[in-house]
């Protein structure tokens, strides 16, 4: 992956530029972590050549996998980064679509870039930190007034 700050005026923007064969979550959880990110979104657009999607189970307090293992296109990629424990976790859904047209979407668990992915991350000067939700297990974002 390749990063270049693109402006620094009170927000960070930054232009990340995923290559063949890159893990997306991993690869972005890892700049986080080298910036010390904790304020920021994203959005991206691109391709992959496999995905693990996720869907919380309500009921299991899981997510159900819901494997992609096809060449398809980022229609859409959002997220989040916020601090767990004061370590940046990445929060990331996705629409995808296939050869056919049709388009899928979910929590992106795992994903491979082919050919590139381009994400355009902005941080914000203050962090947002997660907190575990005791009825759903999840880390959710606190918001504290």
């Amino acid at each position: 992956m390749k990063a270049k700050l693109i402006d620094e005026r009170g927000q960070k923007t930054f232009a990340l530029i995923f290559d063949k064969g890159d893990e997306f979550i991993d690869g972005l959880t890892s700049f986080a972590r080298e910036n010390e990110l904790g304020g920021s979104h994203f959005t991206a657009i691109g391709a992959f050549r496999d995905v693990m999607l996720g869907y919380f189970d309500r009921e299991t307090k899981k997510y159900k996998e819901i494997p992609i293992v096809e060449q398809v296109e980022v229609l859409s990629l959002v997220g989040d980064i916020a601090l767990k424990d004061n370590i940046p976790q990445v929060h990331a859904h996705v629409v995808l679509g296939k050869v056919d047209g049709t388009a899928h979407g979910g929590h992106v668990l795992e994903a491979h870039v082919w050919p590139t992915l381009e994400v355009v991350l902005t941080e914000s000067p203050k962090h947002l930190n997660r907190k575990i939700d005791p009825e759903t297990g999840l880390a959710l974002i606190e918001v504290v007034p």
